[in-house]
This record gives structure tokens, sequence and C-alpha cells, in this order.
């Protein structure tokens, strides 16, 4: 299979973040598109880290990933305060729009996993007007029960003759994680998590203003959005991370 490649990371709460700008983690991944590497991305928050912090299973679906990139603004703060001085935020938004533009130029198919028929459409239409000459293998739903052996079978067949190079799946963490983890090896291509994304970029959720999104208040935007959804999530989450991110930061200023 392809070489193994060794980015730079910087651990956030003892999971790996990739340490790399957004550019390079766009042309890192449509590098191993185009050789249909069967590889995995993970597009890491608090609530992800949270998650991996308290699941071991999980913990160890993070630590396993080819590239976790910093999508919480909280995650580039703590990187940038721990030595990747120049780290930028790579998005999940961001990364579906720079891999499509590249995708689009380099001739890489795409595949879109998870989500509902209704938001895949919007997303199919959006697609085509931005990126005209987008190679789009297909787009399909799944149920939300778990796929039979014979299903999943079915599934892994269609992506992997269908020659697409990048695999966006949706649904939701750390679902999709686990799901992306579970079939490396099985499908020849790069499988990304994005699943916050899909709705967002069908224009069904609005995403925050970039000057929200700079300040880090983007959780904030979509609390507001969804409040009933994201209040008990946001409540368990973010006071564990900012505990344990300042025992993080204090301690490596001891050691430094």
């Amino acid at each position: 299979m392809g070489e193994i490649t060794f980015l730079p990371k910087q651990k956030v709460l003892d999971f790996p973040i990739t340490a790399l700008r957004f550019e390079d983690q766009i042309q890192t991944i449509i590098k191993w598109a185009i050789a249909r590497e069967s590889k995995t991305v993970c597009v890491a928050n608090v609530h992800m880290l949270m998650e991996a912090h308290w699941n071991p299973e999980f913990a160890s679906v993070l630590r396993n990933a080819d590239v976790v990139t910093p999508d919480g603004m909280p995650l580039v703060w703590m990187m940038r305060q721990l030595g990747a001085r120049y780290q930028d935020r790579v998005a999940g938004m961001d990364i579906l729009q720079g891999l499509c533009e590249l995708a689009q130029i380099q001739n890489v198919s795409v595949f879109f996993v998870g989500s509902q028929t209704e938001i895949l459409s919007r997303m199919r239409k959006r697609l085509e007007q931005e990126f005209p000459k987008l190679k789009i293998a297909a787009m399909e739903p799944l149920p939300f029960r778990p796929l039979t052996e014979s299903e999943d079978a079915e599934l892994i067949n269609k992506i992997n003759s269908s020659g697409a190079g990048l695999v966006f799946v949706s649904l939701g963490c750390p679902k999709q994680e686990n799901w992306i983890a579970q079939h490396k090896g099985k499908i020849q291509a790069v499988m990304l998590g994005i699943g916050g994304v899909f709705p967002v970029y069908a224009g069904i959720q609005k995403r925050a203003p970039r000057i929200v999104r700079e300040l880090g208040f983007e959780w904030l935007y979509r609390w507001i959005q969804e409040p009933r959804r994201l209040w008990s999530r946001y409540i368990k989450t973010i006071p564990p991370f900012m505990w344990l991110a300042t025992k993080q930061l204090l301690s490596s200023d001891r050691v430094a």
C-alpha cells in the first residue's frame, strides 16, 4: 500500500492533533486520494476529544487516525500555546470545499455516505454550481440501524468500484469515526467524517459568520440554532475540557 507518512503532531489532552496548516493538510489528503490510499481523517472539536477522553475504545480510533484536524478553535489555541505557533483552523466545511476544488482539478471523484436523501440532493445542487467539473461518484444515505454484513460488503464494493478517491461520511460523532476506522483497509479511498457539515452545506442550517468563527464562538452560534440538542452536550463537555486544558497548559509551562 502507499508509503507511511509521519505528519507532525501536537498533543491536546493526550490526543495527537495533526500540526500542519490548512493548505498542507488539504494537499496531503488529495495526494492520498489520487493514489486511492485507504486513510482516515477525523475532524476534531471539544466534543470529540471529550468523547475520546471518556471512552478508551474511541480514544484508540482517534490515536490511529491518519489525520486529526483541529476543527474547534479551542484546539487551535491550545496547539499554539503548546508550540505549534502558526497553526490555523482546519474545519470541516473548509475541508469539504478545499478538497472538492482540488478534486475537480486532479480528476478525483468523490463519494458521499450517510445523511438523508433531501440533504444529499440539496448538497448535490450546490456542489454542481460551485464545482461544475467535480465528479460525484454517488451519494448514499444510510439507514439509522447498523448495516447487515451483506449490505456493508455491497457498500464497500460500490465505493471501491466507483473509483472514488474521497469518501465524505455523515453519521455523527463518534459513530462516523468508528465507521471510518472499521473500514480502513477495506475501502480504497480517504475517508473523512464531516457529519455536521452536510446540513450546513445543504443550506438547512446556517454557518456562523467568519468573525464569530475566528473569535471561537461558533459553538454559541450553533447552540442558538439547536438549543435543545446541543445544551446537554455543551454542559457535559465544555467545563471538563476547560479544566483538563488548563491543567495541561500549567504542567507544560512548568516543564518549559
